[in-house]
């Protein structure tokens, strides 16, 4: 049995390593009249009886990590924010989502129907920005939309209990995750700014920090969270003294250990790289060569 926090209404399943990928923090909301679960990361899978009888699954956002129970829940209803809502539904929405090349997209099918028990939810509904659900009792439950990891990534709020799921800004040392299609860094970096406006003395994440419940230490870990993007900036143009290609930047990577070879990794190192250039040629930091090589300008 996984370790279990208490908030009032909430439990916290902590996962493996505090929730590391591939697992996840699990949290469970008792109301009055309903129980919900926010996401379903494998540590789901070790729970039993009390995420068996949630009545709905509020995804703060769609990746393979997050959906690991779902296989468990079929009678459970499914929401999620509706920017997301075709890569919970099928198959061909989560391909979408990822935006990787077709051989990419088949490595990570087999990966997460093996090590995610990975089902689609064609029953899935969406929800927007400021939906809330009341769960009785006075336990209630409003959706913030922070985009940027992916373009429907929200905080689920427990507001009677102070508490806010901040999901994958999970306050890491490697820092934000904007590797896919539907991220935005653009986006990632006004959502930073958003999420210290929560009006929360809890702070729970999907992964590492697990549970902040100190304000000055929630507002120091988001700041050297956020660090990472201009650390990314930096280097980039560190490597840019000298001219590069987006294939020589990939081959260099910004995110990954070399070694690190799962199937999604140059795909993530190259979407994160060309955010990264957009945002440096915007800023006139550096020059696109005729060459098709970027270079500091």
């Amino acid at each position: 049995m996984a370790s279990v926090l208490d908030f009032g209404a909430v439990r916290v399943h902590l996962g493996e390593k505090s929730g590391k990928y591939p697992d996840g923090n699990q949290l469970i909301v008792q109301g009055a009249d309903m129980r919900v679960a926010f996401d379903t990361p494998e540590v789901a899978n070790r729970i039993g009886p009390e995420l068996d009888t949630v009545d709905l699954v509020i995804l703060g956002h769609v990746h393979e990590d997050h959906m690991a129970g779902l296989h468990r829940l079929p009678h459970a209803r499914v929401q999620v924010h509706e920017a997301d809502l075709a890569a919970a539904q099928s198959w061909d929405g989560l391909c979408r989502h990822y935006g990787y090349p077709q051989d990419v997209l088949d490595a990570m099918l087999a990966i997460v129907q093996k090590d995610f028990h990975y089902q689609p939810r064609p029953d899935a509904t969406g929800y927007s920005d400021g939906a809330v659900w009341d769960l009785g009792g006075g336990v209630r439950v409003r959706a913030h939309h922070l985009p940027g990891h992916t373009a429907g990534h929200c905080a689920l709020v427990v507001e009677s209990e102070g508490l806010a799921f901040i999901g994958d800004i999970d306050l890491s040392g490697f820092g934000p995750y904007y590797g896919d299609a539907t991220s935005n860094l653009s986006d990632f970096r006004q959502t930073l700014k958003k999420v210290a406006e929560l009006d929360a003395r809890i702070w729970a994440t999907s992964h590492h920090k697990t549970v902040v419940t100190d304000r000055a230490q929630f507002v120091a870990d988001l700041a050297r969270f956020a660090s990472k993007i201009d650390e990314r900036s930096a280097q980039l143009l560190a490597y840019l003294q000298a001219p590069h290609s987006l294939g020589e930047l990939v081959s260099r990577r910004l995110l990954y250990p070399a070694g690190y070879d799962v199937p999604f990794v140059a795909c993530a190192e190259r979407n994160t790289i060309a955010m990264h250039l957009d945002e440096l040629l915007a800023q006139g930091q550096i020059a696109l060569q005729g060459d098709g090589r970027y270079v500091v300008a």
